[in-house]
This record gives C-alpha cells, structure tokens and sequence, in this order.
C-alpha cells in the first residue's frame, strides 16, 4: 500500500560508515512529517550496517554490491510513500528541504519534480593537500543532483528506474529521459541540500565517470533523432 502524503527518503550507501550517521541525521530533523527513511547498503564491507541499525526509524535493507542505481531503485521498490526523496549518504538535507518541496507539490497538482539550491562544502576531517585538490564554489548552485530533488511516485514511474551498467551519472540519465518526456519540474531558489566534497568522491576520483557521461548524453540523442524522424515519418510534408 502506498500513501500519498508520505514522504520516502531513499539512502543508498557503500562503505560509507564516517558520514552515513550525519546524512540520517538530517532526515530525521526534518520540519515534515510523515517520512519513513530507507537505507539500502549495498554490500558494504565497513561498518555501514551498525550505523544504520542503530536509527529505530530506519529501514535497512542489505544487498549484494551492485552500484548506486541498483541500490536507488531497491530502495524504490521498498517505498511506500507516494512521493520520493533521495539523499546520498555523504550529503545533508536542509531541516526545511522537504517540507518546501512538498509544498510546491501541493501548489501545483501537475508539478512532477521538485530541485532545490546546494552549497557544497569540504568535508571538516580533510587534510591540507586533499582540499587544495579540490575545488569548492562558495556560491549557492542548482541542485540537479540526487540529493537535492523530490519525485513524484507516478512520476517516477512513467519515466523508468535508474540505469544499472554504469558506476556514475545513473541520475543525470534518469533527468535527461524525464526532461525528453515532458515532466514538469521546478527548480525552487531555496537552500534545500548541502553536498559534501572529500577525497573519496565516486564522481570525482572515477575516471570511469567520463565515459558514462559521455554514453549518457549519445543516448539521449539517438532518443531525440528517433523521435523526430519517427515524427516525420508520420507528418509528412505536403506534396510528399
């Protein structure tokens, strides 16, 4: 059964036992009630399963490592809210985060996804040469991130789950499918999440990252070419 007015904040964390405490943490100082947190360890081998045990208000599922979509699209399937809201276990939410979003929600009836504003930070326990290594904006950002956005469950649905073959850029993939189908998103102006940067960065550090963005983006256009010639296949000029 799910329930409309409920909140899923989806965790999915591997090895990441230093920061999952504090990510937890910030869900549940959250001005919105109801909200039922999921963490899926996805085959951890640190201590990630002791910190997430010890929250009474977590659900904690364990699988066997299959890379961060697969762990997203578990916690998913465990939800029962009928809205969705992801957080990667290094990053905070803002104690106010889903309490703008879901009312924007209820401003707008046809709104299917709801961003909100970061500020990234580096992570305190970071020594001297790791921080000169890594560069922070000071600025407030969109947030076109996971941890920044909220999604409807029908939403969610019509577009598909996360894609699974690659290590990094499951979201952006999953964004640039919504966006070819229309959904109806909006990006609020407000500090809704705080992204944390260290020297373990899965998007930073993987070179594999480069080649998954560059697929991501081709496929999105073999998408669009398809359509427009499947388009024009069906509207043909006049005269033709």
């Amino acid at each position: 059964m799910h329930y409309p007015s409920l909140i899923t904040a989806i965790i999915p964390v591997y090895n990441g036992e230093r920061y999952l405490a504090e990510a937890i943490e910030s869900v549940s100082a959250q001005t919105y009630r109801p909200i039922e947190i999921v963490v899926v360890d996805d085959g951890s081998t640190d201590g990630s399963a002791r910190v997430a045990q010890r929250f009474d208000s977590v659900r904690y599922c364990r699988q066997l490592h299959g890379g961060i979509g697969s762990a997203r699209n578990r916690g998913v399937a465990l939800a029962q809210g009928g809205v969705f809201a992801f957080l990667d276990s290094d990053d905070l939410w803002e104690k106010d985060k889903l309490r703008l979003q879901m009312a924007a929600f209820d401003e707008d009836a046809d709104l299917d996804v709801v961003f909100g504003h970061v500020r990234q930070f580096i992570s305190p326990e970071s020594d001297e040469y790791v921080k000169k290594g890594i560069y922070c904006p000071d600025k407030l950002m969109p947030g076109y991130i996971p941890s920044a956005v909220m999604i409807r469950r029908d939403a969610f649905n019509r577009v598909g789950p996360f894609e699974t073959i690659m290590r990094v850029g499951e979201f952006a993939s999953w964004y640039l499918r919504a966006a070819e189908m229309g959904l109806r998103m909006l990006m609020l102006q407000d500090l809704v999440a705080r992204r944390r940067l260290h020297k373990t960065n899965t998007g930073i550090h993987q070179r594999q990252a480069l080649t998954d963005y560059v697929r991501i983006l081709k496929a999105s256009l073999d998408r669009r070419r398809a359509d427009a010639h499947k388009k024009s296949r069906c509207n043909p000029a006049k005269g033709e």
